[in-house]
């Protein structure tokens, strides 16, 4: 290996280790989850995912996790066809500061740019975020054994 490959690996393994911090920042273990998931059929493209948008975009000092969530969310809603990709990052902005009313509007706000059936699917994937959110936080976070019953 040449002094020139080590200083790139060396590199990519700092973007890297910016970008899964940031990951985790942002969206905790459901953004490990979609990396982890994809080391099977395509680890580059996981390295990628990490490194590029988190590791480089996401680390940028020129705006807060705050609005970058604001501004994929309206990015994605005005796409139209990343429901999966928007439900995510619905999930971060909640996690970084973002509120479900904040959330509501940025999605209405896209249907004057990307018309009704965008924004119409971007606040059914912001309900069902939304829904799981109060459902997890509904749940006791454990039983205390002895007071179980057992049948």
């Amino acid at each position: 290996m040449t002094n020139a490959q080590a200083s790139q690996n060396s590199n990519d393994n700092l973007r890297y280790e910016r970008g899964l911090a940031k990951l985790q920042q942002i969206d905790g273990e459901g953004g490990v989850k979609v990396v982890e998931s994809l080391a099977g059929i395509a680890p580059d493209f996981a390295r990628l995912l990490i490194e590029f948008p988190f590791g480089d975009i996401y680390s940028r000092p020129g705006l807060d996790l705050r609005s970058r969530e604001i501004a994929v969310v309206a990015a994605l809603t005005a796409m139209g066809n990343a429901a999966p990709q928007l439900k995510v990052h619905i999930q971060g902005a909640l996690n970084v500061g973002v509120t479900c009313n904040e959330v509501v509007e940025v999605i209405m706000q896209m249907a004057v740019y990307a018309g009704f059936p965008a924004a119409l699917n971007g606040l059914t994937a912001a309900r069902e975020v939304f829904a799981a959110d109060d459902e997890k936080s509904a749940q006791p976070l454990a039983e205390p054994r002895g007071l179980v019953e057992t049948p």
